[in-house]
């Protein structure tokens, strides 16, 4: 494998609590990655860098959206799975069309609380802490859905793993 083929910065691993939408100095949209273990700043914006994360499992940020939508019907703001075999399931804040969407990995909520003007403290297992431009309510529904679409997906796999046939079909001659 090359070295240049898998670049952390522009790809969103099981240690990956969230990518937060932020503005440089000269306004541009970047993104804010934080890890478990680690903090830094990507020149792309959230959606930009799941959307990366998605293709680097062989999909897009577009099919894994509608593949939400298949599978539960959530068609606005939809949950995605970016890697089901790790638990990589994310949800946006806000419409990922919206420069200000930031995304949070759903397996490393702990808590949220309210939060002043309609904003919304994430609280991680590991202890970190984020405040999101998102009311409480909206918060908790994308919570909901993502427990929801996880829930469903993970059963649909763990089915096709349990009807696994042993004999691969003859092919005609």
């Amino acid at each position: 494998m090359h070295d240049d083929f898998y670049s952390p910065l522009h790809e969103i691993t099981p240690l990956t609590l969230a990518v937060i939408a932020q503005r440089d100095q000269e306004g541009t949209i970047n993104t804010f990655v934080l890890e478990e273990e680690a903090e830094y700043v990507v020149d792309y914006s959230p959606s930009k860098l799941i959307d990366f994360a998605c293709k680097f499992f062989g999909a897009s940020l577009k099919g894994r959206q509608e593949g939400t939508r298949d599978i539960c019907g959530i068609t606005h703001k939809a949950p995605i799975s970016i890697d089901p075999s790790s638990g990589m399931y994310f949800f946006p804040t806000t419409s990922p069309t919206n420069a200000k969407c930031s995304w949070i990995a759903h397996s490393h909520i702990d808590h949220v609380n309210r939060a002043v003007n309609q904003c919304t403290e994430i609280v991680f297992k590991n202890g970190k802490r984020i405040l999101v431009d998102t009311s409480y309510g909206s918060v908790m529904n994308q919570i909901h859905r993502t427990a929801q679409f996880r829930y469903l997906l993970d059963n649909r796999i763990k089915h096709l793993q349990q009807q696994k046939i042993g004999i691969a079909p003859k092919l005609s001659t």
